[in-house]
């Protein structure tokens, strides 16, 4: 990888010139410097000798030639450790947009592709940083301010604390405790302080606790949750909690986008050495430039600006928190392919996966 040069080089009084960015070693380079001062140097003292100058002449116009033109070649080979002290300088100060130019094949030149390909990790990581501070600020704003604002007005009389406005609150201090709860696990998955507690699940009463977990919210519209499972006895390795964090997120999506009167569906099959589990509902789908993106924090299905559609309410990080815990069992979570409707598969491995895996990443 070869970067452009950064705006403050060739600001010296020497040119930055790089004639031994051929070679591979700087111990290659470091011989052909002196073999090239010594050339030199004999070179200058035998045409001093041959037009009978003198040796004190001859002398120290050898060693003046020598140096300046040691200076010169020096001065190209260590250029990008002078342009990785000043990138880091600027970092240290919060700019991550410096790279070092890395033209050279040897060490130096190695450690400067290392460099510039820090600079650019940390600058996508301090742009996502911003970014998340931004929209959790967004996102707790939401819902905070239209809690006082209901509270706001029961206080002053303007509305009665009746069960509807009672109920409204409710929900803005539901998905209050939705967020907070996202948060702490994406903190404890980027400190890494997340292992599996792995048990054989049996997935038959799993999926029917999940739905009969999720029965309060598919009763304003009418909807049914029906669980299939292939074989009936099919038993999954995994941590319990973690995959009903994966099953709750996905049926609630389900159903917040499902029509009224609709069906959800919560299949699970063998596939090989993996398990399958489909959650399908009948709304109005992904579009597929949309289906990765998806489970990126605080991206929303659709969305307003997308559909055309009423938000939905969701955080924006519940199928981030998916794609994390199925990633630690090993597994893979994506939009599958339908006629109508939404289809979110999971792959999990049958084989059990270790009790303390690596960090896995979230980000996008």
């Amino acid at each position: 990888m070869t970067a452009p040069a950064p705006r403050h080089a060739g600001r010296g009084r020497l040119p930055d010139v790089r004639p031994l960015d051929r070679f591979s070693s700087i111990k290659i380079k470091l011989g052909v410097l002196v073999t090239a001062t010594v050339t030199l140097a004999a070179f200058i003292t035998w045409v001093g000798l041959y037009n009978h100058l003198g040796p004190t002449r001859t002398l120290p116009l050898a060693v003046v030639v020598s140096v300046i033109g040691v200076q010169v070649l020096a001065r190209g080979m260590t250029s990008p450790l002078r342009e990785m002290t000043a990138a880091a300088r600027a970092m240290a100060s919060g700019d991550y947009s410096q790279r070092v130019r890395a033209s050279s094949r040897d060490e130096v030149g190695q450690l400067a592709t290392a460099f510039n390909t820090m600079a650019e990790d940390l600058e996508q990581a301090d742009l996502l940083r911003r970014e998340m501070v931004a929209n959790v600020s967004h996102e707790l704003r939401t819902p905070v301010t239209a809690l006082r604002a209901q509270l706001e007005n029961m206080v002053d009389g303007v509305s009665e604390p009746d069960p509807a406005a009672l109920e409204a609150a409710l929900a803005q201090t539901e998905r209050l405790g939705r967020l907070v709860a996202y948060l702490l696990d994406l903190s404890r998955i980027e400190a890494g302080a997340v292992g599996l507690d792995i048990t054989d699940v049996r997935l038959e009463d799993f999926l029917r606790e999940a739905a009969a977990a999720a029965e309060p919210l598919t009763v304003d519209k009418d909807l049914r949750v029906v669980v299939q499972v292939q074989p009936a006895d099919l038993t999954l390795p995994a941590d319990e909690e973690r995959l009903h964090q994966v099953v709750a997120n996905l049926l609630h999506n389900a159903i917040r986008h499902s029509p009224a009167g609709g069906t959800v569906r919560l299949e699970a099959r063998r596939a090989g050495a993996a398990v399958v589990v489909d959650v399908v509902d009948q709304g109005p789908g992904i579009p597929a430039a949309d289906r990765t993106r998806v489970f990126e924090r605080f991206t929303r299905g659709n969305a307003p600006a997308q559909t055309g559609q009423q938000s939905t309410g969701g955080t924006g990080l519940g199928l981030a928190i998916v794609r994390w815990a199925v990633q630690l069992h090993g597994g893979t979570v994506r939009v599958a392919d339908s006629t109508s409707g939404c289809v979110m598969r999971v792959t999990l491995p049958v084989d059990r996966p270790r009790r303390f895996p690596p960090t896995v990443s979230v980000a996008p």
